[in-house]
């Protein structure tokens, strides 16, 4: 009965450890439930930032657009350590395939059992491997293998080679993928959701997106954030590979209106 005394906090896994919390206000949620949040943020020593009410927030939806890229290069020719490597080499503490293993495959793959299962591409290979039994660090192999007593990704020919068979099986021709084109294809699409977070009011500003992946997601610091990296890049060049990216996958990839608009006057994210 009282909507603007609303909002909700979203703590990161290990809470006591990551400095990111999520304060996601409602469409009624009042000023005072806002400063409220923000103040408690502060005193537990986080860094808060507000966000509106969409799935996945601000971070686990660009967060869904870099796994979906990640499976799309896999699928496409680069192996999960090729693909760990270039995000690493780019800045990241850890590549999405090692961050996987870390967490546990069978989170997601039991989720979706008890829903029925998925159809969908890019579960294909993960599924597969927990029915093998293979969900990850904990049973010593996922998409890497690990020897006892030891947490270091071991790529695995048993894992590279069953990617071979779905993508013939999926009929799909691979192909050699260099390091810069992993990179772009993967953060310039993250940009683009990140734009139409701010377009659509969800972040308040570019800056919250760039606080919420340096904080809470592990993006390099010494690049600024992803919207700041865009703007070290060129919009201009972000916008055109988002518009090859639409042709090839379609209106999922088309490049958001902010970033089209800053494209063609040579504007940055900085300040918005």
């Amino acid at each position: 009965k009282r909507p603007e005394d609303v909002i909700g906090t979203h703590f990161f896994a290990p809470a006591n450890v990551m400095r990111l919390m999520e304060n996601v206000r409602a469409a009624k949620t009042g000023k005072v439930a806002i400063a409220t949040a923000m103040k408690l943020g502060r005193t537990l020593g986080k860094m808060p930032v507000l966000s509106g009410l969409c799935p996945g927030f601000i971070g686990n939806r660009i967060l869904r657009v870099y796994f979906g890229q990640c499976d799309k290069l896999m699928w496409d020719g680069a192996y999960p350590d090729q693909i760990d490597k270039a995000v690493f080499d780019f800045g990241f503490a850890q590549g999405p395939y090692a961050v996987r293993d870390q967490s546990g495959l069978d989170i997601g793959y039991q989720a979706r059992k008890a829903a029925g299962g998925s159809n969908e591409r890019r579960f294909l290979l993960s599924d597969k491997l927990c029915d093998m039994g293979r969900r990850g660090q904990k049973t010593a192999a996922g998409f890497y293998r690990y020897e006892p007593g030891d947490r270091t990704p071991i790529p695995d020919p048993f894992v590279n080679n069953m990617i071979d068979d779905l993508s013939k099986d999926l009929g799909i021709k691979r192909r050699k993928i260099g390091p810069d084109e992993i990179v772009e294809r993967i953060i310039y699409p993250m940009i683009n959701e990140g734009a139409k977070i701010v377009e659509e009011g969800i972040a308040l500003r570019a800056s919250d997106v760039d606080v919420t992946y340096i904080h809470g997601y592990g993006f390099p610091r010494y690049r600024g954030g992803l919207m700041f990296y865009a703007d070290t890049v060129g919009p201009k060049k972000v916008y055109a590979m988002m518009k090859k990216l639409e042709a090839e996958e379609g209106e999922s990839m088309a490049p958001a209106k902010l970033l089209e608009k800053l494209a063609k006057s040579g504007g940055t994210f900085t300040g918005y």
